[in-house]
Protein backbone atom coordinates (compact mmCIF):
# COMPACT_ATOMS: atom_id res chain seq x y z
CA UNK A 1 0.00 0.00 0.00
CA UNK A 2 1.43 3.42 -0.92
CA UNK A 3 2.30 5.84 1.86
CA UNK A 4 1.78 9.57 2.34
CA UNK A 5 4.73 11.29 0.64
CA UNK A 6 3.86 14.99 0.58
CA UNK A 7 1.29 17.57 1.70
CA UNK A 8 0.83 20.88 -0.14
CA UNK A 9 -1.28 23.95 0.50
CA UNK A 10 -2.16 26.41 -2.29
CA UNK A 11 -4.19 29.51 -1.33
CA UNK A 12 -6.78 30.81 -3.79
CA UNK A 13 -9.30 33.61 -4.00
CA UNK A 14 -12.65 33.73 -5.82
CA UNK A 15 -14.74 36.94 -5.51
CA UNK A 16 -18.44 36.70 -4.68
CA UNK A 17 -21.15 38.42 -6.69
CA UNK A 18 -22.42 39.93 -3.43
CA UNK A 19 -21.40 39.54 0.23
CA UNK A 20 -22.97 36.90 2.46
CA UNK A 21 -23.99 38.22 5.89
CA UNK A 22 -25.05 36.06 8.83
CA UNK A 23 -25.21 35.88 12.62
CA UNK A 24 -24.62 38.96 14.71
CA UNK A 25 -21.87 40.54 12.61
CA UNK A 26 -20.24 38.07 10.19
CA UNK A 27 -19.73 38.90 6.52
CA UNK A 28 -18.03 37.12 3.61
CA UNK A 29 -17.11 39.01 0.42
CA UNK A 30 -14.83 36.46 -1.28
CA UNK A 31 -13.80 32.83 -0.99
CA UNK A 32 -10.30 33.16 0.42
CA UNK A 33 -9.65 29.47 0.84
CA UNK A 34 -6.84 27.00 0.12
CA UNK A 35 -6.47 23.84 -1.92
CA UNK A 36 -4.91 20.99 0.01
CA UNK A 37 -3.05 18.31 -1.97
CA UNK A 38 -1.97 14.93 -0.63
CA UNK A 39 0.58 13.01 -2.69
CA UNK A 40 1.21 9.30 -2.14
CA UNK A 41 4.40 7.36 -2.80
CA UNK A 42 2.90 5.90 -6.01
CA UNK A 43 2.16 9.40 -7.38
CA UNK A 44 -1.57 9.35 -6.60
CA UNK A 45 -2.88 12.80 -5.67
CA UNK A 46 -5.95 13.69 -3.63
CA UNK A 47 -7.33 17.21 -3.25
CA UNK A 48 -9.80 19.02 -1.01
CA UNK A 49 -10.80 22.59 -0.26
CA UNK A 50 -9.92 24.17 3.09
CA UNK A 51 -12.78 26.52 3.98
CA UNK A 52 -11.11 29.14 6.17
CA UNK A 53 -13.63 30.60 8.64
CA UNK A 54 -12.00 32.78 11.34
CA UNK A 55 -15.33 33.77 12.92
CA UNK A 56 -16.58 30.18 13.13
CA UNK A 57 -13.57 27.92 13.72
CA UNK A 58 -10.89 30.47 14.57
CA UNK A 59 -8.78 29.37 11.60
CA UNK A 60 -6.82 31.71 9.34
CA UNK A 61 -4.57 30.94 6.40
CA UNK A 62 -1.61 31.37 8.76
CA UNK A 63 -2.99 28.94 11.33
CA UNK A 64 -3.85 26.41 8.61
CA UNK A 65 -0.28 26.58 7.32
CA UNK A 66 1.11 26.15 10.84
CA UNK A 67 -1.28 23.29 11.57
CA UNK A 68 -0.26 21.48 8.41
CA UNK A 69 3.41 21.81 9.32
CA UNK A 70 2.64 20.38 12.76
CA UNK A 71 0.82 17.40 11.24
CA UNK A 72 3.28 16.80 8.39
CA UNK A 73 5.85 14.66 10.26
CA UNK A 74 3.05 12.72 11.94
CA UNK A 75 1.30 11.86 8.65
CA UNK A 76 4.20 11.32 6.25
CA UNK A 77 5.00 7.65 5.88
CA UNK A 78 1.59 6.40 7.00
CA UNK A 79 -0.09 3.96 4.63
CA UNK A 80 -2.96 5.51 2.72
CA UNK A 81 -5.43 2.89 3.94
CA UNK A 82 -4.37 3.14 7.59
CA UNK A 83 -7.61 4.79 8.66
CA UNK A 84 -7.01 4.05 12.32
CA UNK A 85 -3.51 5.56 12.30
CA UNK A 86 -4.53 8.65 10.30
CA UNK A 87 -7.56 9.25 12.49
CA UNK A 88 -5.44 8.96 15.64
CA UNK A 89 -3.09 11.67 14.34
CA UNK A 90 -5.89 14.05 13.38
CA UNK A 91 -7.94 13.55 16.54
CA UNK A 92 -4.85 14.16 18.70
CA UNK A 93 -4.80 17.68 17.19
CA UNK A 94 -7.92 19.39 18.63
CA UNK A 95 -10.07 21.92 16.78
CA UNK A 96 -8.62 23.06 13.39
CA UNK A 97 -11.76 21.66 11.78
CA UNK A 98 -11.37 23.18 8.30
CA UNK A 99 -7.83 21.85 7.96
CA UNK A 100 -8.60 18.39 9.31
CA UNK A 101 -11.78 18.02 7.27
CA UNK A 102 -9.88 18.83 4.08
CA UNK A 103 -6.98 16.54 5.01
CA UNK A 104 -9.34 13.63 5.63
CA UNK A 105 -11.16 14.16 2.31
CA UNK A 106 -7.93 14.57 0.32
CA UNK A 107 -6.53 11.40 1.89
CA UNK A 108 -9.68 9.50 0.91
CA UNK A 109 -9.38 10.74 -2.67
CA UNK A 110 -5.68 9.89 -2.87
CA UNK A 111 -6.35 6.40 -1.49
CA UNK A 112 -9.19 5.85 -3.98
CA UNK A 113 -6.93 6.84 -6.87
CA UNK A 114 -4.18 4.53 -5.64
CA UNK A 115 -6.79 1.77 -6.04
CA UNK A 116 -7.60 2.89 -9.59
CA UNK A 117 -10.89 4.57 -8.67
CA UNK A 118 -12.29 8.05 -8.13
CA UNK A 119 -13.84 9.23 -4.86
CA UNK A 120 -17.36 8.97 -6.30
CA UNK A 121 -16.74 5.28 -7.08
CA UNK A 122 -15.81 4.62 -3.46
CA UNK A 123 -18.70 6.63 -2.00
CA UNK A 124 -21.45 4.75 -3.78
CA UNK A 125 -24.85 6.51 -3.82
CA UNK A 126 -27.98 5.29 -2.05
CA UNK A 127 -30.26 7.29 -4.38
CA UNK A 128 -30.13 8.89 -7.79
CA UNK A 129 -31.03 12.49 -6.92
CA UNK A 130 -30.82 14.98 -4.02
CA UNK A 131 -32.94 18.08 -3.40
CA UNK A 132 -30.77 21.21 -3.17
CA UNK A 133 -30.99 24.41 -1.12
CA UNK A 134 -29.41 27.84 -1.52
CA UNK A 135 -28.32 30.15 1.32
CA UNK A 136 -29.75 33.68 1.40
CA UNK A 137 -27.81 36.02 3.67
CA UNK A 138 -28.98 38.98 5.70
CA UNK A 139 -29.37 42.19 3.73
CA UNK A 140 -31.72 44.67 2.14
CA UNK A 141 -34.91 43.11 0.79
CA UNK A 142 -34.19 43.93 -2.84
CA UNK A 143 -30.65 42.54 -2.60
CA UNK A 144 -31.92 39.29 -1.09
CA UNK A 145 -34.69 39.01 -3.69
CA UNK A 146 -32.21 39.54 -6.52
CA UNK A 147 -29.97 36.83 -5.08
CA UNK A 148 -32.95 34.48 -4.82
CA UNK A 149 -33.98 35.21 -8.42
CA UNK A 150 -30.52 34.25 -9.62
CA UNK A 151 -30.59 30.95 -7.70
CA UNK A 152 -34.19 30.18 -8.68
CA UNK A 153 -33.26 30.75 -12.31
CA UNK A 154 -30.44 28.23 -11.83
CA UNK A 155 -32.91 25.58 -10.72
CA UNK A 156 -33.01 25.99 -6.92
CA UNK A 157 -36.37 25.51 -5.23
CA UNK A 158 -35.44 25.55 -1.51
CA UNK A 159 -33.93 28.55 0.31
CA UNK A 160 -32.23 28.79 3.68
CA UNK A 161 -32.84 32.32 4.97
CA UNK A 162 -30.43 33.87 7.46
CA UNK A 163 -32.45 35.45 10.28
CA UNK A 164 -32.23 36.66 13.86
CA UNK A 165 -31.07 40.27 13.91
CA UNK A 166 -34.55 41.82 13.62
CA UNK A 167 -37.82 39.83 13.69
CA UNK A 168 -39.80 42.51 11.86
CA UNK A 169 -37.19 42.81 9.11
CA UNK A 170 -36.95 39.01 8.91
CA UNK A 171 -40.72 38.79 8.53
CA UNK A 172 -40.85 41.36 5.74
CA UNK A 173 -38.03 39.63 3.87
CA UNK A 174 -39.62 36.19 4.20
CA UNK A 175 -43.02 37.49 3.06
CA UNK A 176 -41.40 39.06 -0.01
CA UNK A 177 -39.68 35.77 -0.80
CA UNK A 178 -42.91 33.80 -0.43
CA UNK A 179 -44.70 36.25 -2.69
CA UNK A 180 -41.97 36.14 -5.34
CA UNK A 181 -41.46 32.36 -5.19
CA UNK A 182 -44.74 30.73 -4.10
CA UNK A 183 -43.56 27.26 -5.10
CA UNK A 184 -40.29 27.46 -3.15
CA UNK A 185 -39.75 26.06 0.35
CA UNK A 186 -38.06 28.18 3.02
CA UNK A 187 -36.32 27.48 6.30
CA UNK A 188 -34.45 29.72 8.73
CA UNK A 189 -30.92 29.81 10.12
CA UNK A 190 -30.54 31.98 13.23
CA UNK A 191 -26.85 31.17 13.84
CA UNK A 192 -27.30 31.09 17.65
CA UNK A 193 -28.54 34.70 17.67
CA UNK A 194 -31.81 34.44 19.64
CA UNK A 195 -32.01 35.14 23.38
CA UNK A 196 -33.63 32.13 25.11
CA UNK A 197 -36.51 34.28 26.41
CA UNK A 198 -37.32 35.50 22.89
CA UNK A 199 -36.88 32.24 20.97
CA UNK A 200 -40.39 30.88 21.40
CA UNK A 201 -41.95 34.08 20.05
CA UNK A 202 -39.66 34.03 17.02
CA UNK A 203 -40.38 30.37 16.26
CA UNK A 204 -44.14 30.87 16.42
CA UNK A 205 -43.81 33.80 14.02
CA UNK A 206 -41.72 31.73 11.61
CA UNK A 207 -44.13 28.81 11.86
CA UNK A 208 -47.00 31.11 10.89
CA UNK A 209 -44.96 32.17 7.87
CA UNK A 210 -44.80 28.53 6.79
CA UNK A 211 -41.10 27.90 7.31
CA UNK A 212 -39.98 24.28 7.19
CA UNK A 213 -37.60 24.31 10.18
CA UNK A 214 -35.05 26.52 11.98
CA UNK A 215 -31.33 26.01 12.44
CA UNK A 216 -29.51 26.79 15.71
CA UNK A 217 -31.93 29.35 17.17
CA UNK A 218 -30.10 29.49 20.53
CA UNK A 219 -26.47 29.79 21.66
CA UNK A 220 -24.79 26.39 21.86
CA UNK A 221 -24.13 26.71 25.59
CA UNK A 222 -27.88 27.03 26.28
CA UNK A 223 -28.30 23.27 26.28
CA UNK A 224 -31.29 23.05 28.61
CA UNK A 225 -33.05 25.90 26.80
CA UNK A 226 -32.52 24.15 23.46
CA UNK A 227 -33.92 20.91 24.79
CA UNK A 228 -36.94 22.70 26.23
CA UNK A 229 -37.50 24.59 23.00
CA UNK A 230 -37.46 21.39 20.97
CA UNK A 231 -39.93 19.75 23.37
CA UNK A 232 -42.45 22.50 22.61
CA UNK A 233 -42.59 21.20 19.02
CA UNK A 234 -43.09 24.60 17.42
CA UNK A 235 -40.72 23.95 14.51
CA UNK A 236 -38.21 21.15 13.90
CA UNK A 237 -34.74 22.24 15.02
CA UNK A 238 -31.55 21.75 12.99
CA UNK A 239 -28.28 21.10 14.83
CA UNK A 240 -25.17 22.65 13.27
CA UNK A 241 -22.76 24.48 15.62
CA UNK A 242 -23.99 22.30 18.50
CA UNK A 243 -22.84 19.12 16.75
CA UNK A 244 -19.53 19.89 15.06
CA UNK A 245 -17.88 16.59 16.02
CA UNK A 246 -18.98 13.02 16.82
CA UNK A 247 -18.36 13.82 20.50
CA UNK A 248 -20.67 16.85 20.32
CA UNK A 249 -23.28 14.85 18.46
CA UNK A 250 -23.37 12.09 21.07
CA UNK A 251 -24.12 14.71 23.74
CA UNK A 252 -26.91 16.28 21.66
CA UNK A 253 -28.42 12.88 20.89
CA UNK A 254 -28.36 11.95 24.58
CA UNK A 255 -30.15 15.20 25.46
CA UNK A 256 -32.47 15.00 22.43
CA UNK A 257 -32.03 18.68 21.48
CA UNK A 258 -32.66 18.54 17.71
CA UNK A 259 -34.61 16.94 14.87
CA UNK A 260 -32.31 17.34 11.85
CA UNK A 261 -28.50 17.07 11.76
CA UNK A 262 -26.67 19.46 9.44
CA UNK A 263 -23.51 17.64 8.36
CA UNK A 264 -20.61 19.79 7.16
CA UNK A 265 -18.01 17.71 5.25
CA UNK A 266 -15.86 20.85 5.07
CA UNK A 267 -15.15 20.35 8.79
CA UNK A 268 -15.75 16.60 9.23
CA UNK A 269 -14.26 15.23 6.02
CA UNK A 270 -15.46 11.84 4.85
CA UNK A 271 -14.60 9.75 7.92
CA UNK A 272 -16.42 11.75 10.59
CA UNK A 273 -19.31 12.70 8.28
CA UNK A 274 -20.10 9.03 7.68
CA UNK A 275 -19.78 8.25 11.38
CA UNK A 276 -22.04 11.11 12.42
CA UNK A 277 -24.61 10.21 9.78
CA UNK A 278 -24.70 6.65 11.12
CA UNK A 279 -25.15 7.90 14.71
CA UNK A 280 -28.01 10.17 13.69
CA UNK A 281 -29.64 7.46 11.61
CA UNK A 282 -29.53 4.99 14.52
CA UNK A 283 -31.45 7.48 16.69
CA UNK A 284 -34.06 8.17 14.04
CA UNK A 285 -32.84 11.70 13.29
CA UNK A 286 -33.09 13.26 9.86
CA UNK A 287 -29.99 14.66 8.16
CA UNK A 288 -28.86 17.12 5.53
CA UNK A 289 -25.47 18.07 4.09
CA UNK A 290 -24.68 21.72 4.64
CA UNK A 291 -22.40 24.28 3.08
CA UNK A 292 -19.37 26.04 4.49
CA UNK A 293 -19.57 28.55 1.62
CA UNK A 294 -17.27 26.51 -0.61
CA UNK A 295 -16.39 26.78 -4.26
CA UNK A 296 -17.90 24.41 -6.82
CA UNK A 297 -15.11 21.91 -6.11
CA UNK A 298 -15.82 21.82 -2.39
CA UNK A 299 -19.53 21.60 -3.15
CA UNK A 300 -18.85 18.60 -5.41
CA UNK A 301 -17.05 16.65 -2.69
CA UNK A 302 -19.75 17.53 -0.14
CA UNK A 303 -22.41 16.47 -2.64
CA UNK A 304 -20.93 12.97 -2.84
CA UNK A 305 -21.85 12.56 0.83
CA UNK A 306 -25.33 14.00 0.29
CA UNK A 307 -26.22 10.87 -1.69
CA UNK A 308 -25.51 8.58 1.27
CA UNK A 309 -28.17 6.57 3.09
CA UNK A 310 -29.85 8.62 5.82
CA UNK A 311 -29.54 12.05 4.20
CA UNK A 312 -33.22 12.91 3.98
CA UNK A 313 -33.51 16.70 3.75
CA UNK A 314 -32.60 19.34 1.14
CA UNK A 315 -28.82 19.84 1.01
CA UNK A 316 -26.98 23.15 0.76
CA UNK A 317 -25.07 22.45 -2.45
CA UNK A 318 -25.70 25.66 -4.39
CA UNK A 319 -23.51 28.29 -2.73
CA UNK A 320 -21.08 28.24 -5.66
CA UNK A 321 -23.75 30.07 -7.69
CA UNK A 322 -22.78 33.16 -5.69
CA UNK A 323 -19.10 32.90 -6.74
CA UNK A 324 -17.55 34.76 -9.66
CA UNK A 325 -16.11 31.65 -11.29
CA UNK A 326 -14.52 28.43 -10.12
CA UNK A 327 -12.40 25.45 -11.13
CA UNK A 328 -14.91 22.60 -11.17
CA UNK A 329 -17.77 22.34 -13.69
CA UNK A 330 -20.61 21.78 -11.23
CA UNK A 331 -23.68 20.39 -13.05
CA UNK A 332 -26.91 22.30 -13.53
CA UNK A 333 -29.81 21.71 -11.16
CA UNK A 334 -32.97 20.28 -12.65
CA UNK A 335 -36.16 21.71 -11.10
CA UNK A 336 -34.68 21.71 -7.63
CA UNK A 337 -32.72 18.46 -7.89
CA UNK A 338 -29.09 17.41 -8.31
CA UNK A 339 -28.70 14.09 -10.15
CA UNK A 340 -25.86 11.64 -9.47
CA UNK A 341 -25.36 10.94 -13.15
CA UNK A 342 -24.71 14.65 -13.74
CA UNK A 343 -22.51 15.15 -10.69
CA UNK A 344 -19.96 12.45 -11.49
CA UNK A 345 -19.24 13.82 -14.96
CA UNK A 346 -17.26 16.78 -13.54
CA UNK A 347 -13.47 16.89 -13.20
CA UNK A 348 -11.07 19.26 -11.44
CA UNK A 349 -9.94 21.93 -13.95
CA UNK A 350 -6.19 22.56 -13.51
CA UNK A 351 -6.07 25.52 -15.89
CA UNK A 352 -9.04 27.21 -14.23
CA UNK A 353 -7.55 26.72 -10.77
CA UNK A 354 -4.32 28.43 -11.88
CA UNK A 355 -6.33 31.60 -12.55
CA UNK A 356 -7.49 31.79 -8.92
CA UNK A 357 -4.38 30.46 -7.16
CA UNK A 358 -2.44 33.09 -5.20
CA UNK A 359 1.29 33.41 -5.69
CA UNK A 360 3.41 33.07 -2.59
CA UNK A 361 5.25 36.24 -1.55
Amino acid sequence: MPTVRDLRLIPFRIPLKAPLRWGKASELAALEHALLEVELSDGSIGRAEVAIRPTIYGETLGSVRAGLEYLRPRLLGLEADDQEGIRAVLEAFPFNFGLKGALDTALWEAWARSEGEELYQVLKPAKHRVRVAYILGLGKEEEVLEDARMAYGAGVRVFKVKVGRDLEADTRRILRLKEAFPEAELYADANESLPPKEAERYLWAWKELGLRYVEEPLPVEEVEARRALREKGILPLIADDAAMTPKDLKRELALNTFDVLNLKPARTGVTWTLEMLALAREKGKKAMVGSQAQSAFGAYQSALLAFQQGVTEPCELAFHLKAEGGFFPFPAFREGWLYWEDLVEGRFDEAAFARYALKEV
